[in-house]
Formats: structure tokens, sequence, C-alpha cells
């Protein structure tokens, strides 16, 4: 076996942390889709629709932390050419895509029992949340092209994060041209059991996105890790070669002052 596939098969991505963490996480998601679909009831306006809101939302302030931290990690990257800092920024991007997908695609659902339509282009809120979402999946589209790869993304990070709060004030800047309502904390005059139920579910959103981040930033790192060894044998290859070619050099150099002195 090589020293690679060692390095490779010694190391993984869990921990007792977090594998608790996972536990807990699956416990609370089970605990609050009970909440969701049995104990809370049905909305006077929007009838069942609105159990969406307790994947809903979650996601959509998931996808604001996560891309949050993509911000900072770019800028420190851009600063202090910082790895780990680097690492996390990528990390926290891929899971905040997947959190902005699933707003986009629960937004949808909820959009058309509620509304009467899946998506509405002139919407500000639906658009300004599709490209928000579209240059983040450009950020991850650029780091797996390699070269120079980090900098350019964190470039596209930070521009990103620029967008965040157009898409969280468009529903009060434009309230003219979105379908969206606005803030169920804020105005969505939620009580008892509907509300414990939505702060539960914040908390097991932060729960999985923590889980989803720490495992990623953990194959980043293993990554960083391998490729540096790729690199510094490489190097060692490289020289050992030249090395080689060297004593060749000088082996045949000296036959040759070894013929001309015999003749």
């Amino acid at each position: 076996m090589s020293p690679m596939n060692s390095t490779r098969n010694s190391h993984n991505t869990s921990s007792k942390t977090t594998l608790w963490l996972g536990i807990t996480t699956v416990l609370g998601v089970a605990f609050v889709t009970f909440l969701g679909f049995v104990a809370v009831p049905a909305d006077d306006v929007q009838g069942e629709v609105v159990r969406i809101i307790f994947v809903h939302v979650p996601a959509a302030i998931g996808a604001y932390a996560a891309f949050t931290v993509t911000f900072i990690g770019s800028i420190m990257w851009l600063w202090k050419r910082s790895v780990w800092w680097d690492i996390t920024a990528h990390s926290c991007a891929e899971v905040g895509v997947l959190m902005c997908g699933i707003t986009l695609v629960t937004g949808m659902l909820w959009g058309r029992p509620t509304w009467g339509t899946y998506w509405e282009w002139g919407d500000v809120r639906l658009i300004t949340t599709l490209i928000l979402f579209l240059i983040m999946f450009s950020y991850l589209a650029i780091r797996s092209t390699g070269s120079n790869a980090s900098t350019k993304a964190a470039v596209v990070g930070i521009l990103g994060a620029a967008n965040m709060p157009i898409v969280n004030r468009s529903v009060d800047w434009w309230a003219n041209r979105t379908l969206h309502q606005q803030s169920s904390l804020v105005d969505g005059k939620l009580e008892d059991i509907t509300l414990f139920t939505l702060f539960g579910s914040f908390v097991v959103a932060a729960l999985a996105i923590t889980w989803m981040v720490i495992h990623r930033f953990r194959v980043g790192w293993l990554e960083h890790a391998w490729s540096n060894q790729e690199i510094q044998e490489a190097l060692a290859e490289r020289r050992s070669e030249i090395q080689n070619e060297q004593d060749k050099a000088k082996h045949s150099n000296y036959i040759n002052k070894v013929d001309v002195a015999s003749s």
C-alpha cells in the first residue's frame, strides 16, 4: 500500500461530537415533524399549507447564516491567506446553496395554493433569491476550476453576500412588486404551538447545518492535506529524477575522460 493510500485510510470525518450531534439532529427532526404535522392546527387563512413554514423559514435563515460565514471567510482569505478560513468559506457555501435551494423549492410549493402560481418572474423576492442562489452556485463552480480558484471564488462569495440585504428587504422596498408576505415572525402573528414549533425548527436547522459544515470542513481539510502531500511526493520524485540524470551525466563524462586518457 502506498503512503498516500495509508494516509487516506487512517482519516475520516467522524467523531463522538458529530455522532451525538447527528443523533440529536435526527431526534429533533422527528420531534419537529410530529409537532408540525400533528400538533399544529391548520391556519385560518392558508390552511394546511402553512406547515411549509417550518422548513421554508429556517432554510432561508440558514442560507443567510451560511453565506455570511462565506463572506467573512472570503475576506479573511483575501486579507490573510488563511487556509482555515478558505475551507470554512467553501464548506458554508456548499451548505448555504443547499439551504437556498430548499428555500426556493418550498417557496414555490407554498406559492401555488396560496397565490395561484409556482413562480412569478416579476416578483422581486423570488428573483433576488434566485440571483443569490446562482451567484453562490457559481462560487462552487469556480472552486472546482483549480488554478487560483480560492481567490476568484472569494470575490464571488463577497458579491453574493452583498446581495443578501437586497433579498431580505425586497418585500419592504418593493412591496407592490411581490406576492411574498411580510416576515412571519414580525407580522405573521404566530402564537402558541405554531410559534413554539417554528422556533424548534430553527434549533433543528441550526444543528443540521452545523453538522454538515463540520463534516464538509473536515473533508476539505483532508483534501488540502492530501494535496500538499501529493505535491511534496511529486517534488521529491522530480528531484530524484534530476539527481539520477546528473549522476548519469557525471558517469558519462568520467567514461569519456578515461577513454581519452587511454588513447
